[in-house]
């Protein structure tokens, strides 16, 4: 694992990092993660999302007005090439202290500049013994993005969901963990495809997985863009 530091945070050159962030309470941030829509684009409504976009601004992060999701199908094999609408995170989260600290660390971490965004993914997937979730129905992929940062709030009743990380999707993984509660994986989503496996309930119990997914840029275009 390559780290390579800079005044502010990690360099443009790292490749990844894994660490358990104890500046943050995960536990804090699970009542949030109640009251999440089923994602409409995936079949089995296991996953459940919201997302929203920030600037990053000389003295802040400010949130953008809604956009939508768009990513090639050479990125997103399986729901690619449309226009993804979800709920936004609710003014209570982006409100929330910690919550700001998050969008800091994956500031500093990155040294984004004044104008970047960020796209936040607030994810649940849940399972149940007779319906695995899966995290990334897509398979080994990379976003489209310079940097995906995942924080693990919550594991709940589940086995399985082991993060990889590919140098080529035909190779074998350079890093396998399980990302306990607390802990963030930064990527170089340029060096990197990354996968998530299925999760299954222990026991006949539902179960499921919290999870923040941070990408730069945010990946979310404005309404007013005809691209079509």
């Amino acid at each position: 694992m390559q780290k390579v530091f800079g005044s502010t945070g990690f360099e443009f050159g790292f490749l990844f990092v894994m660490r358990a962030e104890s500046t943050m309470d995960p536990e804090a941030f699970e009542p949030f993660f109640g009251n999440l829509p089923v994602d409409p684009y995936i079949k089995g409504d296991y996953r459940l999302r919201r997302l929203s976009r920030f600037k990053v601004t000389e003295d802040a992060i400010v949130k953008m007005p809604r956009g939508y999701l768009f990513q090639p199908k050479e990125y997103n094999p399986l729901v690619g090439g449309i226009k993804r609408e979800f709920h936004e995170l609710e003014d209570e989260l982006v409100n929330f202290g910690m919550f700001q600290t998050l969008l800091s660390i994956f500031r500093d971490f990155c040294s984004l500049d004044s104008g970047a965004e960020i796209g936040v993914h607030q994810i649940r997937t849940t399972c149940t013994p007779d319906n695995f979730g899966n995290p990334a129905p897509e398979g080994i992929h990379s976003d489209g993005a310079d940097f995906v940062c995942i924080y693990s709030i919550s594991r709940r009743n589940i086995q399985g969901g082991e993060t990889h990380l590919y140098k080529n999707k035909e190779g074998s993984p350079v890093f396998n963990k399980i990302l306990c509660s607390g802990e963030l994986l930064l990527i170089n989503d340029r060096k990197f495809f990354h996968y998530t496996s299925p999760v299954q309930p222990v026991g006949k119990s539902r179960g499921h997985r919290d999870v923040f997914v941070l990408t730069s840029p945010s990946l979310l275009m404005d309404y007013s863009d005809n691209d079509g």
